[in-house]
């Protein structure tokens, strides 16, 4: 079972950063896309008060799942873990950090401008259609 956890996450969480990075992109996925964002700010500031600044739930699991399976090979972030299995390279930890946190800064304007864009369009056409 805990095997299956460490693929699990490394593929859930993987998956959720690409979602939150492009999912502003379909017009279909940008509510989800903006949930998902916010809830990544809100893990990494709000719960980062009482966790540590930029605590991740998917991170914090997958270590403990990863301890449990006798493996304490802990990067500082799973960016870092994620770099290092794909590559063999151990990028320095605030270079990531930077990165991560320039693109979360994109993708969430991105995700808000297109998200307001669009109620905003669908609204002024609810307008023109009821008058």
């Amino acid at each position: 079972m805990l095997a299956f956890l460490n693929v699990f996450f490394f593929v859930f969480h993987t998956a959720l950063i690409f979602f939150n990075v492009l999912g502003w992109i379909p017009k279909k996925l940008r509510k989800w896309n903006l949930a998902t964002l916010l809830l990544t700010a809100f893990s990494w500031t709000v719960m980062g008060i009482w966790f540590g600044r930029g605590y991740c739930v998917c991170t914090d699991l997958h270590w403990r799942v990863r301890a449990a399976m006798g493996i304490h090979d802990h990067a500082d972030s799973y960016l870092v873990l994620l770099v290092r299995t794909l590559s063999g390279w151990d990028p320095p930890v605030p270079l990531v950090n930077a990165i991560a946190l320039w693109v979360f800064v994109i993708s969430l304007t991105m995700s808000v401008g297109l998200n307001v864009r669009d109620w905003r369009r669908t609204r002024a056409l609810e307008s023109a259609a009821g008058a």
